[in-house]
C-alpha cells in the first residue's frame, strides 16, 4: 500500500468563480459540448463570422448614438455648429443628427462606423447565403436553417431601411414617400396601413418615433433571436465540409472551437472592426448636411438608396408610369398597376429563394442527409438558377440608378430604360444558360484531367517512331476532389399506385429532364483504374 499523500492544490479565484456560476447555472455541459465542436477550416466559411462581428459593431455603435439622437418631428430652428444651416427650420430629429455629426465628440465617426457596419452586415449575409446555396449546404437536415438565414437577410434589410430613414433629411424623406405610395397601392387596406404607420396623412407626425422604436428595439430583438436560432442549429447539425480524403458524411475534418477557433475568432473580429473603423474614419457616407431637412415639395435629383433597398426602387422605375386601363373596385378603390406589378418580381424572387430546398428535393427525389458540399460546377442547374436570380436582382438594383447612368454616360434616359427592361425579362434566362454551359464545360475538363492527367511538357519518341507527350497523374487530394461527387440522373415521371401520371408528377418529370438531361457523368472506379494503369504504362513502370 502506498503511503504517498496527494499534495493539496488551493483553488484559484477564477476556479471559484467558475464553480460558483456552474453550480447555479449549470452551463458547463453546454460549454464543453460547444467547445468540442469541430469546424472545417475553409475561407468560404468566414462570411458568416463577418456578419456576426458586424452585428456586434452595430449594437455597440448604435448604443452610443442612442444617447444623443432625438427621434422627434417637432419643428425647431437650427442654431448649431454647422453654419450653412443656421436659422433653417427643421425637425428635431434632423437637428440632433447634425449635432451628433458636428458637436458630439466622436459622433460623426460613430455615425459612419454604424452605417458602414450596416452595409457590411447585409453584404456578409448575402455572400454567406450565396455560398450556402451554390454548395448545396441547404439540403436536409438544414432546410429550416436556410429559411432562418433568409429571414435574417430580410430583417437586416428592414434594420437598414429603418435606420437610414431616421435623420429626416431629403434622402430619407423621399424613401419614406415611396413606402407611402407602395402602402397606399395595396387594395382595400393600403390607406389604413399608411395612416397607421405615419400617424396621419404623409409625412405625419409620428413616423420618426415609430421608426426609432422599430430600429433600436423590435428589429434588433428579432435579429438576435434569429441569430441565436441559427447558431443553435449549426451546433446541433453536423457541420458541412468540402470533399477530400478522410472527409465523410460522419467525419468532420477541422479544428475544435476551443482553443483554436476561439483564438482565431478574436483576432478576426479586430480585423473586421479595424476595416470598418478605417472606412468610417476616411470615407464619408450619408452626408445629411448636403441634403437638407425633408420638405415634401422638392425631390432632389441623384439621390440613391442603400444597395439592398435599391432593387425595390429599381422595379418601380422599370414599370411604365401610365397604363391604357385601370381596374376600378366596387368599393370605390383603384388598382394602381404601376406600383402593384413591380411587387410581383419581389414576391417571386423571395418565394423561390425560401422554398428552393424543397423544390430541389422534390425534383431529384433525394431525401437523404447531406453533409458533404457540392462544387458549384457539379450542380449546373442549381448554379445557373442562382446566377439567374442574382442577375434579376442586379438588373432591378441597377435600374435604381438609371438616371445617374444616363447623365454620367451622356445617353438618353429612355434608351437606358429600354435596355434595362430587356435585361429584366431576358437577362436571367441568358445568364442561366451561359452559366449552365460553363459548368458542364468545367465538368468535362475535370473528367479529362482525371483520366489523362496534367500535361508535363515532356515529349518522348516511341520505338515505332511516334511522338507523345507524357501526362502526369493528379495527386490523391486533387483526384479525390474531382471524382468524389454525386450527380443526380434524370428521373422521368412515374405513375402512382393507380397507374396514372398526375399533372404534378408530369411537371416534376419535365423539371428533372431540364435539370439533368445533359449531365456529365462522374468518373467511375473502373475508368479511374484504367486511367491509372495507362499512366503507369506511359511512364515506363510496367516495362
Amino acid at each position: 500500500m502506498s503511503n504517498a499523500v496527494t499534495e493539496y492544490q488551493p483553488e484559484t479565484r477564477t476556479g471559484r468563480i467558475a464553480n460558483f456560476v456552474d453550480s447555479r447555472v449549470g452551463m458547463s455541459g453546454i460549454i464543453k459540448e460547444f467547445g468540442r465542436k469541430i469546424f472545417p477550416d475553409h475561407w468560404s466559411f468566414m462570411f458568416g463570422e463577418v456578419a456576426l462581428y458586424c452585428l456586434v459593431i452595430l449594437i455597440l455603435s448604435g448604443t452610443y448614438l442612442t444617447f444623443f439622437f432625438n427621434p422627434t418631428m417637432d419643428t425647431v430652428i437650427y442654431d448649431g455648429a454647422y453654419v450653412p444651416m443656421k436659422g433653417v427650420e427643421m425637425s428635431g430629429a434632423y437637428a440632433s443628427a447634425l449635432d451628433i455629426s458636428f458637436e458630439t465628440r466622436g459622433g460623426l465617426f460613430m455615425r459612419q462606423v454604424h452605417h458602414w457596419a450596416a452595409l457590411m452586415f447585409v453584404v456578409a449575409i448575402a455572400v454567406h447565403m450565396m455560398r450556402v446555396f451554390f454548395t448545396g449546404a441547404f439540403r436536409r437536415p438544414r432546410e429550416l436553417n436556410w429559411v432562418v438565414g433568409g429571414t435574417l437577410f430580410v430583417l437586416a434589410m428592414a434594420a437598414g431601411f429603418t435606420g437610414y430613414s431616421l435623420p429626416d433629411d431629403v434622402l430619407s424623406g423621399n424613401g419614406l414617400r415611396i413606402i407611402d405610395g407602395v402602402m397606399k397601392a395595396i387594395p382595400l387596406v393600403g390607406t389604413y396601413l399608411s395612416l397607421f404607420f405615419f400617424g396621419g396623412e404623409f409625412p405625419g407626425h409620428h413616423v420618426i418615433g415609430r421608426l426609432y422604436t422599430l430600429h433600436i428595439m423590435i428589429v434588433p430583438a428579432l435579429i438576435l433571436l434569429t441569430v441565436a436560432i441559427h447558431l443553435f442549429m449549426v451546433v446541433v447539425h453536423k457541420h458541412t465540409q468540402y470533399p477530400g480524403p478522410g472527409r465523410t458524411e460522419k467525419n468532420v475534418v477541422g479544428f475544435p472551437v476551443g482553443p483554436v477557433y476561439a483564438a482565431k475568432a478574436g483576432g478576426f473580429f479586430f480585423i473586421v472592426f479595424g476595416v470598418i473603423a478605417l472606412l468610417g474614419a476616411t470615407t464619408t457616407i450619408n452626408a445629411i448636411w448636403n441634403y437638407g431637412p425633408y420638405d415634401p415639395s422638392p425631390v432632389q435629383a441623384g439621390t440613391q438608396p442603400d444597395w439592398y433597398i435599391g432593387w425595390v426602387d429599381g422595379a418601380l422605375r422599370l414599370m411604365p408610369g401610365s397604363w391604357p386601363w385601370h381596374w376600378q373596385l366596387q368599393a370605390g378603390g383603384t388598382w394602381v398597376l404601376a406600383v402593384l406589378l413591380p411587387m410581383i418580381p419581389a414576391a417571386i424572387l423571395l418565394g423561390v429563394f425560401f422554398t428552393w430546398p424543397w423544390l430541389e428535393r422534390w425534383v431529384t427525389k433525394d431525401n437523404r442527409e447531406h453533409h458533404i458540399l457540392d462544387r458549384p460546377r457539379n450542380a449546373p442547374f442549381r448554379t445557373g438558377a442562382g446566377v439567374a436570380g442574382i442577375t434579376w436582382y442586379a438588373v432591378m438594383m441597377t435600374a435604381a440608378s438609371s438616371d445617374l447612368i444616363a447623365t454620367h454616360f451622356h445617353v438618353a434616359f429612355n434608351d437606358v430604360l429600354y435596355v434595362l427592361r430587356f435585361l429584366f425579362f431576358f437577362g436571367p434566362f441568358i445568364a442561366f444558360e451561359i452559366t449552365r454551359r460553363i459548368c458542364l464545360s468545367l465538368q468535362r475538363k475535370d473528367r479529362e484531367l482525371v483520366l489523362h492527367g496534367v500535361e508535363s511538357g515532356r515529349v518522348v519518341q516511341l520505338p515505332h517512331g511516334e511522338f507523345i507527350e507524357i501526362h502526369e497523374p493528379l495527386n490523391e487530394y486533387d483526384r479525390y476532389r474531382l471524382v468524389s461527387f454525386e450527380s443526380p440522373v434524370y428521373q422521368p415521371a412515374t405513375p402512382d399506385e393507380d397507374g396514372k401520371i398526375g399533372g404534378k408528377e408530369k411537371i416534376r418529370g419535365a423539371l428533372s429532364r431540364l435539370f439533368f438531361h445533359d449531365r456529365v457523368a462522374p468518373v467511375t472506379p473502373r475508368e479511374l483504374e484504367a486511367a491509372q494503369h495507362h499512366h503507369e504504362l506511359e511512364s515506363g513502370e510496367k516495362h
